[in-house]
């Protein structure tokens, strides 16, 4: 092999690497360019406008898309989940979720909205909040959320990705009903993925 076809050789060899290592990183871009916009379209929205620019993210980190072991649990009652308002909403526990971080095992449980699955467009829809070490510090005090689909469950696995995960309508504003992480989804690490503290002023 010549010099110079090497040395090509080297060059294509790091770009195809530089692409394939920036393509995760220009997903999760594109999922909070959505976020964002979605909070000026939802007419519910506790945020308008030049709000999403006190948004906060921490950098992306593939370490933080976990693969978990999934066990269904079809046979969970259905339970209050208390919320920020005081009020209730009926959730059942749909199945749970174990990974390995750093040589260590950790259980998510993930749920599924009563209510929701009596409409056609959340029928699939589930619903994963949890509270890590990172809360009151640079996240949310009252835990973030990670919505799934019951299509993410494949041959028994499941894909976590924290760097999606986002803060309720209740980390901008008062007045809304969102539901409290239960005790079992409280995990003792930091997860210093996702959606960070609002940097803006909140809202009564």
């Amino acid at each position: 092999m010549n010099n110079r076809f090497f040395w090509c050789f080297i060059i294509v060899i790091c770009a195809v690497t530089n692409s394939r290592a920036q393509s995760y990183s220009d997903t999760i871009a594109v999922f909070r360019k959505s976020y964002k916009a979605d909070f000026i379209k939802e007419e519910r929205s506790p945020l308008k406008g030049k709000d999403t620019a006190f948004l906060r993210f921490y950098p992306t980190k593939k370490e933080y898309r976990v693969q978990a072991h999934v066990t269904l649990t079809p046979d969970a009652p259905t339970f209050d989940m208390l919320t920020h308002s005081g009020k209730k909403q009926v959730y059942r526990q749909y199945a749970t979720a174990t990974f390995l971080w750093k040589g260590k095992k950790y259980t998510l449980s993930i749920y599924q909205s009563m209510s929701l699955i009596k409409k056609e467009q959340f029928y699939k829809h589930l619903f994963l909040p949890f509270n890590d070490l990172t809360n009151y510090e640079t996240t949310y005090a009252g835990g973030r959320y990670i919505d799934l689909s019951t299509d993410d469950i494949v041959n028994g696995m499941i894909i976590i990705d924290f760097n999606k995960c986002y803060n309720p309508y209740c980390a901008y504003a008062g007045g809304y009903s969102c539901p409290i992480p239960p005790q079992e989804n409280k995990l003792q690490l930091r997860i210093e993925a996702g959606e960070q503290l609002f940097a803006g002023p909140i809202k009564d």
